[in-house]
């Protein structure tokens, strides 16, 4: 499991925002630290070096999910 970054706050579309420094590919799926999906990457926009990730969540309650880190599955 790779770690993706903390969740910043939740936009005005209820998608997460957060910082990485990983190269990331859309639709990926995001897990917490439990392995629970947490949703799918939709986008990812700003400096290349530490781009901001959206992500389009697929839980119940998004909201609990700020300030916690987020991760990516190892294949």
């Amino acid at each position: 499991m790779n770690r993706l970054g903390k969740v910043i706050h939740l936009s005005s579309n209820k998608n997460l925002i957060l910082r990485s420094r990983l190269t990331l590919k859309l639709r990926t799926t995001v897990i917490d630290n439990r392995l629970v999906p947490v949703g799918k990457i939709q986008d990812v926009f700003g400096p290349v070096t530490s781009p901001y990730v959206s992500i389009k969540p697929s839980v119940k309650n998004p909201k609990k999910y700020v300030g916690r880190v987020l991760y990516l599955m190892n294949k």
